[in-house]
């Protein structure tokens, strides 16, 4: 439910954002927050822009691990974190695959910016939430499963 909670986030605020953003960004809060339309045919910070093909790959495995694990876990706080992942996933790698060119090489809908960092969208923050999610759960030592009673 959760990552497909934050793929329909995603999805919606990048269609309002291709709908609306496309003239000129929309300042927020000054210069702190605006939105701001752009096309990241790269990974973060826009690294490996030649290599958008990889990245899809890539997120197609960790996608399919993630599916692997899930089916073995029963801890919510695991579901949610794992779910977070997957859905930021789906949403850019939905980009990759039905925005031009297609074929796994399409550029992803950024439009959340501020000062100092690259601009980001609902997909990258689940990622990043979801991912110190999980380090969290691992140095706090919850288990993604019970222990069998």
């Amino acid at each position: 439910m959760t990552a497909f909670l934050i793929f329909l986030a995603d999805y919606l605020t990048k269609y309002a954002a291709v709908s609306f953003l496309s003239d000129a960004p929309v300042k927020i809060l000054g210069n702190v927050l605006k939105f701001d339309l752009t096309f990241n045919t790269g990974a973060a910070f826009s690294l490996a822009t030649s290599k958008t093909i990889y990245l899809s790959v890539f997120a197609m495995a960790v996608a399919g691990f993630i599916f692997f694990f899930a089916s073995r876990i029963d801890s919510t706080k695991w579901a949610i974190a794992l779910g977070l992942v997957l859905g930021g996933i789906f949403g850019n790698l939905s980009d990759r695959i039905f925005r031009s060119p297609g074929g796994l090489q399409g550029a992803v809908v950024d439009w959340i910016s501020v000062p100092h960092w690259p601009t980001f969208n609902i997909a990258d923050s689940a990622v990043v939430v979801g991912v110190v999610s999980i380090v969290s759960l691992i140095w706090a030592q919850i288990p993604p499963r019970s222990a069998v009673k």
